[in-house]
Order: structure tokens, then C-alpha cells, then sequence
């Protein structure tokens, strides 16, 4: 595995589940130090280089990541299982959002919705293909249509990422279609 891809999961893990586990302190935001994030690197045997962590924020193929205006800080943009108090802005959303999973999963949702599970929202793209890629990551992708504009109508709220990424906190069966 390259060390781009060890980094960018080494920096998953810390910012959205274990910040403990590298020794750093979120603060409610969820924002870290970058010094203490490099720092970290150094001692899992990474690259602690501060132009190679520009370039995992910047490249990471889904934003994953975002530095603080004075590049002091660094966080994890959403998919938190720790308490953060996201700086989301709620937005209206388009007509339809796509969520991408497999076939296991379909049942459940089926006869529960969509829930956020061990995150804080569930999450919801703009676009077929980008839930499509999400749901590659486990197996065979099946994508749902969420009629998100409706949904919004009856008072749900929607929040949008500065990656572009559509949150809410659930999603009941009614909203959700399989075509």
C-alpha cells in the first residue's frame, strides 16, 4: 500500500473515530493540530513531511479532509463516529440524492430506512456515479434514488459539506426507491 493511502487511512481513523489512538485532542469542531497530527505520522512510521500532508488533503480523491484557513489545523469533513459539532451549512436539496450500498444491506433498509448507523448523518450524493463508487467499496454496488427535494418539503433538514457530500439524519422507507 502506498504511504498516500496509509496516510490518508491513518488520518480517517484518527479524525472521524480514534484520536486517542495517535495521542491528539480534537476540539469540538473536530479540528487537530497539525503539528501533533505530524507528529503523529512520525511515530506510525510515516511520512510526517508537511508538503506531503498538503497533497493527501488536496488530492484525497472524496475531500476527505480540510485545513483551517492559517493551515494551523486540520480535520476530517464528515463520517464521524465521535461527538463533533459539524460547522455544516443546511441547504435545500436537489429533487433526488443517491446513497450507494450492496444487496445485504437492502432488506434492512427496506424495512427500516436509511439510518446514520455509528456516524452521525446519513450520507448522500449529488450523483449516480459517486454512489455508485461508494457502494463498490464493499462488493457489488446497488445505488437508491432518495426523493430528497420531498423530503425536505415536510420540514427534514439537509446540511451540505464543502466536499459536497448531502447529510441528514435518517432517511424513512417512503423516501427511498430502488430502480
Amino acid at each position: 500500500m502506498p504511504d498516500y493511502v496509509k496516510t490518508s487511512k491513518a488520518l480517517s481513523y484518527w479524525l472521524r473515530h480514534r484520536p486517542d489512538a495517535a495521542g491528539l485532542k480534537l476540539d469540538d469542531a473536530g479540528w487537530a493540530e497539525v503539528d501533533a497530527v505530524l507528529a503523529a505520522l512520525v511515530r506510525q512510521g510515516l511520512d510526517g513531511d508537511w508538503e506531503k500532508l498538503v497533497q493527501v488533503v488536496e488530492q484525497n480523491d472524496k475531500q476527505r479532509f480540510e485545513l483551517s484557513a492559517d493551515a494551523a489545523r486540520i480535520r476530517a469533513r464528515q463520517g464521524h463516529s465521535i461527538a463533533v459539532e459539524g460547522d455544516w451549512q443546511q441547504a435545500s436539496p436537489p429533487d433526488r440524492l443517491y446513497h450507494g450500498t450492496v444487496e445485504r444491506f437492502i432488506g434492512v433498509i427496506f424495512a427500516e430506512g436509511l439510518k446514520p448507523m455509528k456516524r452521525h448523518h446519513v450520507h448522500l450524493s449529488a450523483d449516480y456515479a459517486t454512489a455508485e463508487r461508494v457502494g463498490l467499496r464493499r462488493g457489488t454496488p446497488v445505488v437508491l434514488t432518495i426523493e430528497a427535494g420531498r423530503f425536505a418539503a415536510t420540514g427534514q433538514p439537509f446540511f451540505l459539506t464543502g466536499n459536497g457530500v448531502w447529510l441528514t439524519s435518517h432517511v424513512p422507507i417512503a423516501w427511498i426507491r430502488q430502480e
